[in-house]
């Protein structure tokens, strides 16, 4: 190859002379002397045409350097094979012009071949496998160039590209440049996150976005992570702090043992027993541990290889011990942990917690809110409680007594006992669970089972209280208000339908003790026949008239006094009522008729002889007639009508004064007698009761 493109050099820089000497010759001649031919032309193809004098022909020069590439077919030089640019860049023929007479002349032609894109790159591997350490810093070659640069026979440029199969792996690798396909580390390697991947690398003979045809192909690259020895010990359990789960955060241990008292066996410890573990779990490497801090006294030791906590003797103080224990791995004492183990001492416990019942029943509605109670079956008012006894304590009851559910999510237990809905329950049926009752202090566990029946009501429980304080205070007002107004239409009710018989029942019982005025029918019709008085009963003898009036006097004013008549002080005027006021007063003495049945009917007082046989019999007497010799037994009473009335009857008159003025309104004018304005002499009487026991005087 190399002696071909010397020789086209030098034909190329000796080619003008050629085409002058040549010019100089007859015979033949080229109108292009320097074509140009694609590469993997087919056989036969057309390079140029020959021009030839008359009487010449023309033929391929064996001596050529390139001649057997090349043939003539009449004015035509033709390829008689493919040339491929790869093999020849160039080709040289020489055509000689020869007539009859000898007459020769030759002609050199340089035909370039013109190279075609017509191979694909070449890997050397196409499929290579690399171990990688997981602490390989960053920014090292993980394969090197030459084992992944792509060759093209076309001479092209390559151009590369990296891409990963795994997902999220990609960011962790790249190469060194768009026509480097060395691989470097990228970001730093977690084995906990993957441990392999697959990269693909490709190479291609055009950049990409060519409009060229382009000719692509790849090589298979598959990364195997080895875990390397980057993480401390880890004390179990633990919780990680990242998504990443690189760190992880261990819980401390805590323990009990009892003051003065020693322990041969392993001390129990809470979550469980010390132990750590070397996170690369490939390697797992051994761990010992070690005490390095708070056993004052060395009360404490711990088994370098178990990690199993006991006691060099007793613990003669109260005090808590929180002992610093280190984990160290046995290749490396660089990687260590470090947890803490508190372990309190406490009294000695005699006895364990127990429950008073081996089983719990309770109740429960379907779709009650989390959080709400459940009841006992027996009694569905009252809500469920499981209680722990303890007999180191004289009641039983241990206030460090903690209640929790073992093995059930939907029901959570208070610290009192109480049970509790922890979800929204949505269809009946029957949970059957463990509640635990454990004493933080000395650790010790009872157990008891719970089962709860969750079915439908009619009323769903939407809420453990079904009214607060303030709704029931709202309904207490509510019902007052309504017990006002029945009790103030119920009064009214009663005044409408009977107040009149009341009232008169009052001034009935209060005519008895007071007076009764009496009239002189006869003196009425005499003196005044312009005046309608009430028709009543009267005797053979002159008959008396009870008048209807108020059971105690009324107060009149002056000038209804001086409008009377002054002629008699034994007898009352009575005015006409009206209409209407009869009526009512005629059926209230008809109500009250039975209870005046037993009242003897009254005689006549006004008579001139005594009859005191008769025990019913009733006079009045004037004080003229009356002799004071005689021995008969009178009463005078004084002229000052007024003396009778005592304290009650003016409170009773005062409260009726209101009622009495509508009444006067209905009755007309009022009269009171008054001794100090009649010209009348004041007249004895004197009364016999034959069903009493006492004598009534009575004033007229």
């Amino acid at each position: 190859m190399d002696v071909s493109h010397l020789l086209l050099t030098s034909v190329l820089f000796l080619l003008p002379f050629i085409a002058q000497v040549s010019a100089q010759q007859p015979g033949c001649s080229v109108s292009n002397e320097n074509p140009s031919v694609e590469e993997n032309n087919p056989p036969g193809y057309n390079v140029t045409t020959i021009d030839l004098e008359a009487g010449f022909t023309a033929t391929v020069d064996p001596s050529s350097p390139d001649g057997s590439y090349f043939t003539i077919q009449g004015s035509q030089l033709q390829l008689v094979k493919s040339v491929d640019y790869e093999t020849d860049t160039a080709l040289l023929v020489t055509v000689a012009c020869q007539n009859a007479a000898g007459q020769r002349d030759t002609l050199d032609i340089i035909v370039t071949i013109i190279n075609l894109n017509d191979n694909i790159p070449v890997f050397k591997q196409t499929n290579l496998t690399v171990t990688v350490p997981e602490d390989r810093k960053v920014n090292a070659t993980i394969v090197a160039r030459e084992d992944l640069s792509a060759s093209d026979a076309d001479l092209d440029i390559i151009y590369y590209e990296l891409n990963s199969t795994v997902q999220d792996t990609t960011n962790y690798f790249a190469i060194k440049g768009i026509n480097n396909p060395e691989i470097y580390l990228q970001k730093a390697l977690d084995y906990d996150k993957f441990n392999s991947t697959t990269l693909i690398l490709y190479a291609m003979d055009r950049p990409v976005g060519s409009s060229e045809i382009t000719h692509t192909v790849t090589a298979t690259i598959n990364i195997i992570i080895e875990q390397a020895d980057t993480k401390p010990p880890w004390f179990l359990p633990c919780s990680f702090i990242d998504v990443d789960k690189s760190i992880c955060i261990s819980s401390p241990y805590s323990g009990r043992v009892n003051i003065s008292e020693m322990s041969t066996e392993p001390l129990t410890l809470y979550p469980g027993p010390i132990y750590a573990k070397d996170p690369d779990y490939t390697i797992n490497e051994k761990i010992v541990y070690s005490i390095v801090g708070g056993n004052a006294d060395n009360v404490f030791s711990v088994d370098a290889d178990t990690g199993n906590l006991t006691m060099n003797k007793i613990a003669t103080s109260p005090d808590s011990y929180l002992l610093q224990v280190m984990a160290t791995q046995v290749n490396n004492k660089q990687k260590y942990s470090v947890v803490s183990v508190e372990i309190k001492v406490i009294n000695k416990s005699d006895h364990a917690p127990y429950f008073e019942s081996s089983t719990y029943t309770g109740i429960v509605s379907v779709g009650v809110a989390p959080r709400s109670l459940v009841f006992q079956v027996e009694d569905p008012s009252s809500p469920l409680m499981i209680k722990a006894a303890d007999d180191d304590f004289p009641d039983k009851f241990n206030p460090n007594i903690e209640y929790y559910i073992k093995n059930s999510t939907d029901f959570i237990a208070t610290r009192d006992g109480l049970i509790l809905t922890n979800v929204n329950l949505l269809s009946p049926e029957t949970v059957i669970m463990e509640a635990v009752a454990k004493d933080t202090v000395s650790l010790q566990e009872a157990s008891t089972i719970i089962t709860v029946e969750i079915i439908f009501t009619a009323d769903k429980i939407t809420s453990d209280k079904l009214y607060t304080a303030q709704d029931m205070g709202i309904l207490g007002g509510i019902l007052a208000a309504l017990l006002l107004i029945t009790l103030v239409f119920l009064g009214l009710m009663i005044y409408k339908h009977y107040g009149k018989t009341v009232r008169f029942l009052i001034n009935k019982k209060f005519s008895k003790d007071v007076p009764k005025s009496y009239e002189n029918q006869a003196y009425n019709q005499d003196e005044h026949p312009d005046l309608s008085v009430k028709e009543q009963e009267s005797s053979e003898n002159g008959g008396i008239t009870e008048l209807q009036q108020p059971s105690f006097f009324l107060t009149s004013s002056k000038e209804e006094i001086d409008g009377l008549p002054k002629t008699s002080t034994a007898s009352a005027v009575v005015f006409d009522l009206e209409e209407k006021e009869k009526e009512e007063e005629e059926k209230e003495e008809e109500e009250v008729k039975e209870d005046t049945k037993h009242e003897k009917e009254v005689k006549s007082i006004l008579k001139t002889d005594r009859n005191e046989g008769d025990q019913g019999y009733k006079a009045v007497w004037f004080k003229t007639d009356v002799d004071p010799d005689a021995g008969e037994k009178v009463e005078v009473i004084k002229d000052n009508a007024s003396d009778y009335d005592d304290d009650s009857d003016q409170d009773l008159q005062e409260n009726e004064e209101e009622e009495d003025d509508k009444d006067d309104h209905h009755r007309g004018p009022g009269v009171s007698i008054d001794s100090e304005n009649s010209s009348f002499p004041a007249a004895e009487v004197m009364i016999n009761m034959s069903r009493t026991a006492t004598e009534n005087d009575v004033k007229v």
